[in-house]
Formats: C-alpha cells, sequence, structure tokens
C-alpha cells in the first residue's frame, strides 16, 4: 500500500519514507535535452511504469523509480541519460561504466544516448534491480 505525501504530492512506499519533499515538474529535468533523449527516456518509462507496485518521483535531479526502496534512478545529463540500478553481484563488462558497492549490493551506472542504446539486456538489469530483495 502507498502513502501520498501532504506536503508534495509525490505517491511514496509508506508514511515516512525519505524523500525530497518539494514539486518538481518532470519537463523541467529535459529542459534543453535532445529530443532523442526524452525518447530514451519515454520507452524506459513505458516498460517499467507498468511493472506492479511501481512509484515514480521526481527530484530537481533526477527520476526515481521504486518498490520497496529505489530500483532505478534515470539522471538526465547534456548528452546522456545516466542510468543507475542495483545488483546483488558487480558488472564489470560493457555497457555498465561504473559498478560500485553499495552495502550489500552493487549501483551500476549506464549511459544511453540513443534509443539503439535500448537493448533487451538494459530491461533485463532493470528488471533484476527491481526484484532484488
Amino acid at each position: 500500500m502507498s502513502w501520498t505525501c501532504p506536503k508534495c504530492d509525490r505517491e511514496l512506499p509508506w508514511a515516512d519514507y525519505r524523500h525530497y519533499c518539494r514539486r518538481v515538474s518532470l519537463d523541467s529535468l529535459f529542459e534543453g535535452r535532445s529530443p532523442e533523449l526524452v525518447l530514451v527516456f519515454d520507452k524506459i518509462l513505458a516498460e517499467v511504469a507498468d511493472w506492479p507496485k511501481v512509484l515514480i518521483g521526481v527530484t530537481p535531479n533526477c527520476i526515481v523509480f521504486t518498490r520497496r526502496v529505489g530500483f532505478l534512478i534515470i539522471r538526465p545529463m547534456k548528452k546522456w541519460l545516466d542510468i543507475k540500478f542495483y545488483s546483488a553481484v558487480a558488472h564489470p563488462e560493457k555497457p555498465v561504466i561504473k559498478s560500485v558497492a553499495v552495502g550489500r549490493k552493487f549501483a551500476n551506472h549506464i549511459r544511453l544516448t540513443t534509443t539503439e542504446d535500448l537493448r533487451p539486456g538494459l530491461f533485463k538489469y532493470i528488471r533484476e534491480s527491481y526484484e532484488l530483495k
């Protein structure tokens, strides 16, 4: 069961869930970005938003996808989208550019610039992050 913050109207996993408590427009994160980056984000959003119990929040710098905890963070940069997802093991291989231990899991980063970067393996990584306990 989710909870809606009365101050920022964000839907959150539970009442005392830590979050950025201000309203931020999703469009503001993509101002000055290429239409291709917007399309890449839209394709990820279309896939992930339909998964059960996914909540989506917008902060001044990124879009956070949560289930029980955050499992996907998308940060729009000038020329690419920085995609951060979590895994039980390190992913030192491409397309992952960085894999760092965080507690008992690993934070992994991938940079996407075009829709051609959206490969099935990316969605497999994101789904594994979503299913992490």
